[in-house]
């Protein structure tokens, strides 16, 4: 339902007529595969426990933060189509510009977040309001990977012009807002709350990490800065657990973000 053309150069060409990567087949394949699960009655269990739910504080399914967004949606099979067309046109494009490891990178942190934050908010309401169970169903399968990839698309290309529904024309940097605005108005029709926060938490991340410049190895770096966070953290843990005494002279002036 999407097509493109780009403003003097400042966007990312390609569109239709480039080659897609191998990788990028793959996550087409995959998304294909697991919707086709569903139709067969032996084979539903299987996108069950890859899909986000309440399994992952109620049993430990901790995968299901990630996997959810491979799951190819329950829908139509005419929706699902028109959705990995979707998914054919951007990904192929975000991924010529970032490469196949900073795409992975970013696509897969970003799903990362977008689930921690559902399921966190989901959490939360049960235990504070007695909610019953939402579905989460704004973010589940394609849908994030949609939201994720146009807008890594709209953050790279901002100048680029979307032809919306091949007709109405749109600058790809305008799509971030409407982004924020389709799970809004999801969440009017569902009151999946936890699922539109979520959505908001993965389109915020790729922003902001893409503004502040993948290329040079910031998504690295940021890799990088994290897991020195999560170690330093388990270490203080271990200190306070076992009874160890840090001399004031010894503290690291970078464990002052703990404070």
């Amino acid at each position: 339902m999407y097509s493109r053309q780009t403003m003097g150069g400042g966007g990312m060409g390609g569109g239709l007529t480039a080659p897609v990567p191998r990788d990028i087949w793959i996550l087409l394949g995959v998304v294909f595969a697991t919707f086709t699960l569903r139709h067969f009655a032996g084979t539903t269990w299987l996108p069950a426990i890859l899909e986000l739910s309440p399994a992952v504080w109620e049993r430990g399914f901790v995968w299901q933060l990630v996997t959810y967004a491979f799951v190819g949606g329950g829908r139509s099979g005419l929706w699902l189509v028109i959705t990995l067309l979707i998914l054919y046109m951007f990904a192929g494009d975000v991924r010529r510009r970032l490469g196949r490891k900073g795409f992975w990178q970013l696509l897969v942190i970003a799903v990362f977040v977008g689930g921690v934050i559902g399921a966190l908010t989901q959490l939360v309401m049960n235990l504070t309001t007695g909610a019953g169970l939402a579905p989460l169903s704004i973010l589940q399968g394609e849908r994030m990977l949609v939201a994720i990839l146009i807008a890594a698309f709209a953050t790279l290309a901002g100048d680029a012009i979307i032809l919306l529904f091949f007709v109405l024309p749109i600058r790809a940097g305008w799509f971030l807002g409407l982004e924020l605005l389709f799970a809004f108005l999801a969440f009017l029709s569902t009151r999946d709350l936890a699922g539109m926060l979520g959505v908001w938490g993965a389109v915020g991340f790729t922003w902001i990490v893409l503004k502040g410049g993948l290329k040079g190895g910031g998504m690295r770096e940021l890799w990088l800065r994290t897991q020195e966070r999560w170690f330093r953290f388990r270490l203080r843990q271990a200190r306070r657990h076992r009874g160890f005494e840090v001399l004031p002279g010894g503290k690291d002036k970078d464990d002052d973000w703990l404070h």
